[in-house]
């Protein structure tokens, strides 16, 4: 069984605009609670890229 982990990042008032990730023997998972069946499986490389590039975009500029 997959057990899915919720971004803290995650919002929405009915709690379906929610980013989960999974481990899955030696892979990792993605999915949005939305489509809960679309499941993606990012290299650790290429989630670590989305996960700089995202925080690059949240990160106000000073």
């Amino acid at each position: 069984m997959i057990r899915w982990q919720k971004s803290t990042f995650s919002g929405g008032a009915a709690g379906n605009e929610c980013v989960e990730v999974a481990g899955n023997d030696n892979e990792l998972l993605l999915r949005e609670s939305e489509n809960p069946d679309q499941v993606l499986s990012p290299t650790r490389s290429g989630l670590a890229a989305l996960i700089r590039h995202v925080r690059a975009v949240a990160t106000p500029t000073r």
